[in-house]
């Protein structure tokens, strides 16, 4: 399997810390990178070139963990500005986003999911490492 590159977005330091090491069991080999909001996601998804150029074949992350209570900027605000991002660079066309939230509200789903690049909708606590591992697995195979 390819090196895979994942980015975190969340302002729980604890929430990006058993993700990372969830992540890091399943694929040992992968490349994470943590962000604490929207804001600061985003900043780091611009400047494609040089982000290229300073982190090489794990750039752009292939899959999103977003949070959607954030400070600063929440889910659904990084979502409204990452569309465009997306859509004007072919290299991000293959980036997909998976929700991972404590959020059970219905109505938060069915936001997230009118946005057609987020594939998946993650309840924190409701997953093992093993359901999490399939729903990448599901996430990456259906977006190649």
């Amino acid at each position: 399997m390819e090196k895979l590159s994942f980015l975190i977005v969340d302002d729980s330091e604890m929430d990006r810390y058993i993700l990372k090491r969830n992540l890091k069991k399943i694929y040992p080999d992968s490349e994470i990178f943590e962000q604490r909001d929207g804001q600061e996601a985003i900043q780091f998804l611009q400047d494609y070139e040089n982000k290229k150029k300073s982190l090489g074949e794990s750039f752009p992350p292939i899959l999103t963990f977003l949070d959607i209570n954030m400070p600063m900027m929440n889910g659904f605000r990084f979502l409204d500005e990452f569309k465009p991002i997306k859509d004007s660079n072919q290299e991000y066309q293959s980036c997909v986003i998976m929700m991972f939230t404590s959020s059970q509200r219905e109505s938060d789903k069915q936001k997230a999911f009118s946005y057609d690049f987020v594939k998946e909708y993650i309840v924190k606590g409701d997953n093992n490492i093993d359901q999490i591992k399939s729903k990448i697995e599901s996430v990456l195979t259906l977006s190649k």
